[in-house]
């Protein structure tokens, strides 16, 4: 099957410490990993502020994964993942 390439960005809570930050977006990495994914990148963009209230916030880290995957079953687990965690606020997949 050929390789697509694929943005995925969300929103991480702004109270979290640091650490735990980095921990959940290991986590969330390894699982795009687990599931035949190749990640050509992942970074933090920025602490933006909202246009409107989400979940009781008004700003949130933006963090950007750029990945490659033959088949979207990284993309569908990611997806039911951050679905159920309460420190991802938002999250969107683009293919590029």
């Amino acid at each position: 099957m050929e390789e697509h390439k694929y943005e995925i960005t969300y929103i991480i809570r702004p109270d979290m410490e640091e650490g735990a930050k980095n921990d959940l977006v290991a986590k969330f990495d390894k699982v795009l990993t687990d599931n035949g994914a190749k990640i050509i990148d992942s970074k933090d963009w920025s602490k933006r502020r909202f246009a409107y209230e989400i979940a009781g916030y008004n700003e949130g880290v933006y963090h950007i994964v750029n990945l490659t995957t033959a088949d979207k079953t990284a993309l569908d687990e990611f997806d039911r993942q951050s679905k159920f965690s309460d420190d991802i606020l938002r999250q969107m997949t683009v293919r590029r």
